[in-house]
């Protein structure tokens, strides 16, 4: 079965993102219960990413940038500078705080920002990890070309790689650039896959997927897609992991673990950010 759905635009820290999950057709694809899609945007000097301090639980972030740079801080004392083609990993697991800025330097400049922020559901053993944060660099993450394609395994395996990306759960994130006229084949053996065309059109089977659309296939599931025109997209999925409760930036199998990290942020138990003390986001009302 394909499911087709459209994001809504979400103002977030200076600036709009498309939002494709949650979905109220769809609350999660495989492990994935939130997708974002930031840009293209230009900033002019002044401008740009201001994402205060903020907390997580019982998740993990996946950032990749396509153009530009965001600066990551969290409460472990990482800070971290992400650039075209890297992936940050954060696992929240029993709760971190983190914030997304730009440096100084970078704030001067006229800069386009563009790329993809999701969140992973981790497994209900997995939930209350201790934090962790991996920085990928571009390098280390395979690339391969298939019939002419450049596609990248960001996380998981397909086309018989592996990424060195940390999993804890069956995950799959991959990305391709398509030229008008040619052709790519779905992955196999993906519990459930979403397809997300980021830019372009594509045909799969006799369903054209346009622009900022994504795709959801149930298994078992066989296609391949044809470029309609120069097109990126973004393959991910995995196993489903249950029903998830999502309120703020928290994610849990359980809603009084949620309760009690709200009560956490408003009373200011969670861990500081150093070197981004002075602010935060503050506990929403509802």
């Amino acid at each position: 079965m394909l499911k087709l759905l459209t994001g809504h635009t979400q103002d977030l820290g200076g600036f709009s993102v498309r939002r494709l999950l949650p979905h109220q057709a769809q609350r999660a694809v495989g492990p994935w219960v939130f997708f974002d899609h930031m840009g293209p945007a230009q900033f002019t000097p002044g401008e740009g990413i201001n994402v205060r301090p903020h907390p997580h639980i019982n998740l993990a972030t996946v950032t990749y940038l396509f153009a530009g740079e965001i600066l990551h801080r969290d409460s472990l004392g990482s800070l971290q500078a992400i650039r075209p083609g890297d992936l940050n990993l954060m696992i929240a697991g029993r709760g971190i705080v983190h914030s997304e800025r730009e440096t100084a330097a970078t704030k001067q400049q006229t800069r386009e920002l563009h790329g993809l922020q999701l969140w992973l559901a981790l497994p209900e053993a997995s939930e209350e990890v201790e934090p962790e944060f991996i920085h990928y660099p571009s390098a280390s993450l395979p690339a391969l070309t298939l019939q002419g394609v450049p596609v990248r395994v960001l996380i998981g395996t397909a086309y018989g790689v592996s990424s060195p990306v940390k999993t804890l759960s069956p995950t799959l994130y991959a990305e391709a650039d398509l030229k008008a006229g040619q052709r790519l084949v779905l992955p196999e053996g993906v519990p459930e896959l979403g397809i997300y065309i980021a830019s372009g059109q594509l045909q799969l089977g006799e369903q054209n997927l346009h622009t900022y659309t994504l795709a959801v296939l149930d298994s078992p599931y066989q296609g391949e897609l044809i470029a309609q025109s120069d097109s990126r997209i973004a393959l991910m999925g995995g196993e489903p992991l249950g029903k998830r409760y999502m309120w703020w930036n928290f994610v849990s199998s359980r809603k009084e673990r949620i309760e009690e990290a709200k009560l956490e942020w408003k009373n200011q138990s969670f861990p500081l950010v150093p070197g981004d003390e002075q602010e935060f986001i503050p506990l929403p009302a509802s």
